[in-house]
């Protein structure tokens, strides 16, 4: 990635008009910042998400509540806590995500 053309700004997320996305249970509310190609999300899960799809989309995403499980399409399975992290490239490895309890979510594609 490289941050270019980007000039210096502040997000108050709280401010940020969110749109709902659906999943095949509960929904995801995303809260999204475009800086050039870069775009920045705040998302949060409700209790019972389960994405809809299998996402090739590259992420940095940190989780900051609440716990985030993550199934890979190779079969592996990855669990984010608070000040955990995950990143992923671009058509690298399909992955889509759910969680049981919510989780709040800082998301950089």
């Amino acid at each position: 990635m490289k941050l270019s053309n980007i000039p210096f700004g502040v997000t108050d997320w709280a401010a940020i008009e969110p749109s709902r996305h659906e999943g095949e249970r509960g929904h995801a509310l995303w809260r999204t910042c475009h800086s050039g190609d870069i775009r920045v999300r705040m998302v949060e899960y409700s209790a019972g998400y389960l994405a809809d799809h299998w996402c090739l989309k590259g992420h940095i995403l940190l989780c900051l509540d609440g716990e985030l499980h993550t199934e890979l399409a190779d079969g592996g399975r990855v669990t984010l806590q608070p000040g955990m992290s995950y990143q992923v490239a671009d058509d690298t490895l399909g992955h889509r995500s759910s969680t049981d309890t919510g989780a709040r979510l800082f998301v950089i594609d």
